[in-house]
């Protein structure tokens, strides 16, 4: 399995710079889709429900620090991604891609999997909950119904 490193890279290297923030939102997003389409996990880290949404602690401890970020600064284990991997990132970054960091913070504040994993933080309140992949496979799903 891959990480979210070697998804991260892959990101990296389609984009070739982005900001941490959008880096971020584009793995989980990954995530959310292969747990939607392919009824997978793409990686095993989790994503935690912070204010600006949904992050990675183990990738920002990568990135902590860096505004932007451009390929080569993520490093992953040289996983080989399978085709459907390959079509689920590529479809992803296809439609989130382009969208400013800011929009795509925004709309994860919108759905359910983090509003549920934030509880009862309030709006700029430090929150390490677990945004629960049984929630964003759940969720997601449902959206493409």
């Amino acid at each position: 399995m891959a990480s979210v490193f070697d998804v991260a890279e892959y990101i990296l290297y389609k984009l070739k710079t982005t900001t941490a923030m959008k880096l971020e939102k584009l793995c989980y997003y990954c995530q959310a889709w292969s747990l939607a389409w392919d009824d997978k996990p793409l990686f095993e880290e989790d994503f935690q429900a912070w204010a600006n949404g949904p992050v990675c602690p183990e990738l920002f401890d990568r990135h902590r620090g860096k505004f932007v970020l451009s390929e080569g600064d993520i490093k992953g284990s040289g996983y080989k991604f399978a085709p459907e991997e390959l079509e689920t990132m590529d479809a992803v970054l296809d439609y989130y891609g382009n969208k400013e960091p800011h929009w795509i913070s925004e709309l994860t504040h919108q759905e359910r999997p983090w509003r549920e994993a934030r509880g009862f933080c309030a709006p700029g309140e430090r929150c390490t909950n677990v945004i629960s992949k049984e929630s964003m496979q759940d969720y997601y799903g449902g959206l493409q119904s």
